[in-house]
């Protein structure tokens, strides 16, 4: 399977999980023009959360959480928030999916 289907099939599940714990999802794959791509927007309780995703079999993919990745990831939330007129609070999260097993971690910081 091609990295870009490993990584749509990742977001269908986070997407899944994220509805199902009451989110509503806004946008998927927002892309920033020379910032980067945040995989899931969505609401919860009048609060922003710009979601990265990240799976991997046979590595934690944890470890592809990187500062770099985490500061395009709030670069580009800041664009969303000022391109769309919200002035909600917001945090970033991430979701790790090792094989079956989901990891929602809230309001990551580098």
């Amino acid at each position: 399977m091609f990295s870009k289907q490993k990584g749509d099939k990742a977001e269908a599940k986070a997407v899944l999980y994220l509805k199902k714990s009451g989110f509503k999802i806004i946008t998927q794959n927002y892309f920033a023009k020379k910032m980067g791509e945040i995989d899931i927007v969505a609401t919860k309780n009048k609060t922003y959360h710009f979601i990265e995703v990240k799976s991997g079999q046979g590595f934690d993919p944890i470890y592809n959480l990187t500062p770099a990745k985490l500061t395009k990831v709030i670069k580009s939330s800041q664009l969303y928030l000022k391109q769309h007129h919200i002035e909600l609070p917001f945090c970033i999260d991430a979701i790790i999916i090792r094989d079956q097993e989901i990891e929602f971690i809230e309001n990551i910081t580098i």
